[in-house]
């Protein structure tokens, strides 16, 4: 899949696959053993020491806190591919269930790098956004799903 796109592309376009379709073990194994993730840069609610997310233990947890639980949905406006890395502008929209007929909503308006090795394992996914910009809040929104009784 994608064979024929510049490699770091290939490798966020797999990853945005993997993360569409919920495939753990495939988006684990596009990086790197020491690849690093930080998303955002810096610190925030989801990195709180702005070190990101090194290594494979990291890389799951991160799976599983902030992908595995919500519905993400990529929308890559625009890609730009130089050397070994690609950075695609982008507006994420992460669902995340509330309990009660609700979820938060956030869209995430930014820049995601891409960096690969020769062998096109990520070597850092790096995402450039600000979480105090007001396009990037949580809202609550209705989702029509009762918890039962």
């Amino acid at each position: 899949m994608f064979e024929t796109e510049h490699p770091a592309r290939r490798a966020a376009l797999l990853s945005r696959e993997y993360v569409h379709t919920k495939n753990r073990e495939g988006w684990l194994g596009l990086y790197a053993e020491d690849a690093i993730i930080e998303d955002p840069i810096g610190v925030s609610h989801i990195d709180p020491e702005g070190k990101g997310h090194r290594g494979p233990a990291a890389r799951e947890a991160f799976w599983d806190k902030f992908i595995a639980p919500a519905e993400i949905n990529i929308d890559i406006i625009d890609s730009y591919a130089a050397g070994n890395e690609v950075a695609n502008h982008v507006v994420l929209a992460i669902t995340i269930p509330a309990g009660d007929g609700k979820a938060l909503l956030q869209k995430v308006h930014g820049i995601f790098t891409y960096h690969v090795d020769d062998q096109g394992k990520l070597l850092s996914l790096r995402g450039y956004w600000e979480t105090d910009d007001p396009r990037n809040a949580l809202t609550e929104i209705e989702t029509g799903e009762q918890a039962s009784a």
